[in-house]
């Protein structure tokens, strides 16, 4: 009789565990039904759609060759967009029958009469073939952002020169990713993103600018960190500063470099 008695209750603790071990497996199964149907639901396609602000809308050819939402600052009509930057008098260089600018040498840089932040910008430059002289002296010029940080134009068709003052370098900063001259005499282009530091209230520099440049479609500077102001001797500064003017430069050695199809677009 004992042992019946063990038997019986072996039997019915086998027989409960059994059913625990089933009610955890339809547990899990229906878990698992209810996880994969969950996941079976997707979003609403509207759920990560933006309708506004609506964007502006821009010709890319809507103005003299400028997108329609641009400053032209030189179409090849007039100076009236420049000044001399020293004394800001007018400009004084030379307007040419095709719809370009050249240096007038020594009559000093050129800047625009209105003050800019971050830009796009494009300008087209041509070194002249008259000029044969050596490094530095041969079409040298610049883009001067902010009236400060300066893209080297200069022809370095056969001519060497350091690598951080060749064209299209962020002058004594940073050079060109690579050489994408044309040959002496023809147009190239320059394609500017530029977004401008940032200082604080004590005019420490909180954020440096950034540059990146297309030099005939090719990309040579690429979101390039400035360190400061271009400086033919010494190390750049760092002075607090607002917008203000882009500049082009007079080199003063007879530099005979062009300029033409200039605009800007504020960002």
């Amino acid at each position: 009789m004992k042992k019946l008695v063990i038997i019986v209750t072996i039997t019915a603790l086998f027989v409960s565990c059994n059913e625990v071990v089933k009610s955890q497996e339809k547990d899990d199964t229906n878990t698992g039904v209810i996880e994969e149907v969950a996941q079976e639901v997707p979003p609403k396609p509207e759920e990560t759609e933006v309708w506004e602000p609506v964007r502006a809308i821009v010709n890319p050819n809507g103005q003299k060759g400028a997108p329609s939402d641009a400053i032209v600052l030189f179409d090849g009509s007039n100076l009236d967009q420049w000044i001399t930057a020293r004394d800001s008098t007018a400009a004084q260089w030379s307007l040419n029958g095709d719809g370009s600018m050249t240096v007038k040498d020594k009559t000093g840089d050129i800047q625009t009469k209105q003050s800019f932040g971050s830009v796009q910008m494009h300008i087209e430059w041509r070194s002249s073939p008259e000029n044969t002289a050596k490094g530095q002296a041969r079409s040298n010029s610049g883009v001067y952002l902010q009236n400060r940080y300066e893209i080297q134009v200069l022809n370095n068709n056969d001519n060497p020169t350091y690598v951080n003052g060749q064209a299209a370098s962020i002058y004594k900063q940073s050079p060109p990713l690579v050489q994408a001259l044309v040959p002496t005499g023809e147009w190239n282009s320059y394609d500017i993103i530029y977004h401008e530091p940032a200082f604080n209230e004590n005019g420490e520099k909180t954020k440096s600018a950034t540059i990146t440049l297309l030099h005939n479609g090719v990309l040579v500077q690429d979101h390039f960190s400035i360190q400061g102001t271009s400086e033919y001797i010494g190390l750049p500064k760092n002075d607090a500063h607002g917008p203000a003017p882009i500049k082009l430069q007079d080199h003063s050695d007879n530099s005979g470099v062009s300029y033409r199809n200039i605009w800007i677009r504020e960002l």
